[in-house]
């Protein structure tokens, strides 16, 4: 007698080679998880080195027409696929909300951000023009030029599947380079749909690919002698091993990783607003921002106002499904990306009562309505924390904020600056002179003044400094052009019969 059994079937994510869909050869898989039910929803190809190399060899043949096309034809190609990012920017944020949990305000809001650097890229042209001395020597020129590098490679985080990848590909290609895309595989369907989109906005086939995976596929791109350049977002561990490994391979590398971001609020600031700002940079996407603050520092009289007001605020957060209501509102809070990391973060709230901080809310053993089985945490707050305990020495990447205290700001900035991470951090004061004083004494890559999230804009550059970045270039902005091309310096003679005769010398001009 036969039974039959109900299998669901799920939607498998494939490859982007050479401008279409194309399944792996190989037969590893991976799960996609919707966070808020913690229910499979999809399962992802995983690449090996032979789909990689695939799609390099798609990125090499693609790269002689694309690298001596017209500046101004990749921009309106840029421009159209600006266009079509902003038609389709509520499908990518519920595609995020879907595989990562975030809010669709906060993927919405990501989503913006990462079009702003698409249009940062439109303006190339300009960006990428050199410069011309004319007359340098008699009857000599001298004019520079900055060129594309060849194959570029992109390896992004889980947190950020839309705006993490724009930081990179639009400022590649718009500078000539093609492209492959190794997105997180937690969350790799908002790449599919950029890959399409582009191809739609009228991208040649190849320019850009997409390959799914994990340290096998990273290894293949790593290691692969047609990959000129290597762009990373991640933890600081793995940060140093692309470095290295991309490096050891004559590969052009930035490498961002990860961070512990400070802010430090003086007795002078409002403190209201403060912590209205530190709920929001410090909970906001669950924590899982490489530049969430998760370490106040409040200094002298500033510490037990604002202790009682981020407890009053982080208890009435409301947390639910990110496309979900809660009390009739949006939540503000989604779930955490995956099970083992919820209880990876409440495993940290563990440790930070059993090294003694004071645990003034606790987010463990949050259950929602209906959602049962997602992987929801509900913030934490601990105060008097010390800088030997591992909740801040580590980072934690969940919904949990640390108050240390200190007496004066020297004491906050000198705690900071010893801190090996060194991404984002800001300061709440009216003070003008301590902003000053903060912002010039400082060692951290991004600064802000009573702006507690401080990304840069798309046209300047976005990294840290010390162990948050491996690298000598920051992402889009300037830094961005640069690092996506090389600069080469022509000198240029036409010799006429007055023109001196050459000699065994090292030349002189002038």
């Amino acid at each position: 007698m036969n039974n039959s059994v109900d299998v669901k079937v799920v939607q498998s994510v494939p490859l982007w080679i050479n401008g279409k869909p194309v399944t792996a050869s190989g037969q590893r898989s991976g799960e996609i998880t919707n966070p808020a039910t913690g229910i499979v929803t999809k399962r992802v190809a995983f690449s090996n080195a032979a789909d990689v190399d695939a799609a390099v060899q798609a990125a090499q043949r693609a790269l002689p027409a694309w690298r001596t096309a017209p500046a101004l034809r990749r921009a309106r190609i840029l421009m159209r696929f600006r266009e079509l990012m902003e038609s389709h920017r509520d499908e990518l944020a519920q595609l995020i909300t879907e595989e990562h949990g975030k809010t669709l305000a906060d993927a919405g809001g990501s989503v913006q951000r990462g079009i702003e650097v698409i249009e940062f890229a439109m303006g190339i042209p300009h960006l990428i023009k050199g410069e011309f001395s004319e007359e340098v020597g008699t009857g000599v020129d001298t004019h520079s030029l900055r060129q594309p590098l060849g194959v570029c490679a992109g390896i992004t985080p889980f947190n950020f599947p839309v705006m993490v990848p724009l930081w990179m590909f639009p400022v590649a290609l718009a500078c000539g380079n093609t492209f492959v895309l190794k997105p997180s595989e937690k969350v790799p369907s908002a790449s599919m749909l950029m890959a399409s989109l582009l191809k739609e906005a009228g991208l040649p086939d190849g320019v850009f690919n997409v390959v799914h995976g994990d340290k096998e596929a990273v290894d293949a791109l790593l290691h692969h002698p047609d990959i000129k350049a290597i762009s990373f977002v991640g933890s600081t561990p793995i940060a140093k091993y692309i470095y290295e490994t991309a490096a050891r391979n004559g590969k052009r590398v930035q490498a961002l990783g990860g961070a512990k971001n400070h802010a430090v609020v003086l007795p002078d600031a409002d403190i209201e607003f403060a912590a209205d700002a530190l709920i929001g940079a410090g909970y906001g996407s669950a924590g899982e921002r490489c530049m969430a603050i998760s370490a106040v520092v409040a200094v002298g009289a500033a510490a037990d106002p604002l202790v009682a007001k981020l407890k009053e605020k982080a208890a009435n957060l409301r947390i639910g499904a990110g496309d979900s209501r809660v009390d009739g509102k949006e939540p503000d809070m989604g779930p955490l990306v995956t099970r083992v990391h919820r209880d990876k973060v409440a495993g940290y709230v563990d440790k930070g009562v059993t090294e003694g901080a004071t645990l003034v809310l606790d987010g463990r053993g949050i259950k929602i309505k209906g959602n049962e089985e997602g992987f929801f945490l509900g913030p934490s707050l601990f105060d008097r924390v010390h800088p030997d305990m591992a909740i801040y020495k580590d980072e934690i990447f969940g919904p949990v904020l640390v108050v240390l205290r200190a007496d004066t700001l020297d004491d906050a900035i000198r705690l900071i600056n010893a801190n090996p991470y060194a991404n984002g951090t800001a300061v709440f004061t009216r003070s003008g002179g301590a902003a000053r004083k903060f912002e010039r004494e400082i060692e951290v890559g991004m600064v802000g003044i009573n702006v507690p999230i401080p990304v840069p804009i798309a046209f300047y550059s976005f990294g840290g400094w010390r162990s948050s970045l491996f690298g000598d270039q920051h992402m889009h902005g300037m830094e961005g052009v640069r690092f996506y091309t090389r600069g080469k310096v022509v000198t240029t003679r036409w010799p006429d019969t007055n023109a001196l005769p050459t000699g065994f010398n090292m030349p002189t001009l002038g």
